[in-house]
């Protein structure tokens, strides 16, 4: 943060935060009249072809409610138990990665439930990340009008956890509007505008982690320098490797279900899309390749 922000700027962010809302509200209206009004879409939603029984995985805060940026990391089994809740620094106690050599993506899985190939359920040590995820991985959202939205997905998905891909994007209208109420709250913290906005390094790092919800799901970060604060090793684990697994399942389900004698039309190829759209992959970051 080179600068600290004034009144000015909390004027511009206050206005920005109720445009935010207007749109989370119009986009969830949008939502509701054009997708949940329409029985077909329901049923496309809500049936088999784009479900998977996997463990969950999301930053929660104190009260267990969904957060992107602080909070322990709370992982569920697929029938909303709390199977870990863990810090930062202790992910590689509950994360393992496992090769493929077919792929330059890693695929993660839970390390205690261990890794048993391509297949959900709960003896399987495959989990997933990102919107729905953090909503199934939480106990509630922290703020109203979200919390209102998350009650009535899983009113109409017949309970928690969702096991249903394609209400991944549910859930980021529920998160858009999380977003935008925080954002109205944050707006009036007195600490908005406070001039101490820099940490001046008092020793010599060595090591460091880092979690954070990105869009995508959980990103995990971690460093070691030397003592010149020269980087060492990094470990990144983002996204699309913590979804990895349940992206080639949801396609080869898809495929399998959709596709018959070989024939595939356009429509039937935009459907087996849908599979992984939902996660919105990101190949580019999740690739690992040393020469």
């Amino acid at each position: 943060v080179s600068k600290s922000l004034t009144e000015e700027d909390r004027k511009e962010i206050k206005e920005t935060a109720k445009l935010a809302l207007e749109f989370a509200e119009f986009a969830l209206k949008t939502f509701d009249d054009i997708v949940l009004k329409n029985k077909k879409y329901v049923d496309i939603i809500a049936g088999d072809i784009y479900k998977h029984r996997t463990y969950y995985m999301g930053l929660v805060d104190k009260d267990n409610k969904v957060n992107f940026y602080d909070g322990d990391i709370r992982v569920v089994d697929p029938d909303g138990n709390e199977f870990a809740k863990f810090k930062p620094d202790e992910y590689l106690d509950y994360i393992e990665e496992h090769v493929e050599p077919w792929s330059y993506v890693k695929f993660l899985y839970l390390k205690s439930v261990g890794w048993k190939g391509f297949v959900d359920g709960k003896e399987s040590g495959i989990y997933r990340v990102a919107p729905l995820a953090r909503l199934n991985a939480a106990e509630g959202m922290a703020t109203k009008r979200a919390q209102e939205e998350y009650n009535k997905m899983y009113d109409v998905l017949n309970g928690k956890p969702a096991h249903n891909t394609l209400a991944f994007h549910w859930a980021r209208l529920i998160e858009v509007m999380y977003a935008a109420e925080r954002m109205v709250e944050l707006a009036d913290d007195p600490l908005l505008t406070d001039k101490n906005i820099r940490n001046i390094p008092t020793q010599i790092p060595t090591e460091g982690f880092g979690v954070v919800e990105a869009p995508r799901g959980t990103l995990f970060h971690h460093y070691k320098t030397d003592e010149r604060g020269i980087l060492t090793e990094v470990n990144l684990i983002v996204a699309t490797q913590n979804n990895s697994a349940a992206i080639c399942m949801s396609v080869d389900k898809a495929a399998k279900s959709l596709i018959k004698n070989g024939e595939v039309s356009d429509n039937l190829l935009n459907m087996v899309e849908m599979a992984f759209r939902a996660y919105d992959p990101c190949h580019a970051c999740a690739t690992h390749s040393l020469p």
